[in-house]
């Protein structure tokens, strides 16, 4: 089942997209955040445009594993998003998807400028995959 990845921030929204075996998750775009309407509507788009069967939305958990400010905003985006959609929305735990995100593409030699454009689906990316190499993605 092809599935979208997710990594909802304060500006933009990083998309990651698998295959359909659910083996491989890869960069897809980014949506630069223009409201709660626009921003789900758009991903809307995505599912249809690629036959998702199921979003993974990364959930910012505190270091210590409490769920802060930031959780809930994405919270209340995959409350508005399940309302919008017929997939199945699920959360996955992020911590650290960004910093490891930036980690390998500074080791790919990205400039500073290029980096600042793909860091967010790249953590999708980081997401999505974690999502499919764990026994949650299998039932």
């Amino acid at each position: 089942m092809v599935r979208i990845g997710l990594d909802v921030g304060e500006a933009r929204i990083g998309v990651a997209v698998c295959d359909e075996l659910g083996l491989v998750a890869s960069p897809r775009t980014v949506i630069h955040s223009r409201g709660w309407h626009s921003d789900i509507a758009r991903v809307g788009e995505l599912v249809s445009e690629v036959g998702a069967g199921e979003i993974v939305v990364g959930l910012p958990v505190n270091m210590n594993g409490t769920l802060g400010p930031a959780a809930a905003k994405v919270e209340e985006f995959c409350r508005r998003l399940r309302e919008f959609v017929s997939v199945p929305v699920v959360t996955w735990d992020e911590r650290l998807s960004t910093a490891q995100a930036s980690r390998v593409l500074i080791e790919a030699d990205l400039s500073r400028k290029r980096r600042r454009d793909v860091v967010d689906k790249t953590a999708a990316a980081i997401i999505l995959q974690a999502y499919l190499d764990s026994p949650a993605s299998r039932g």
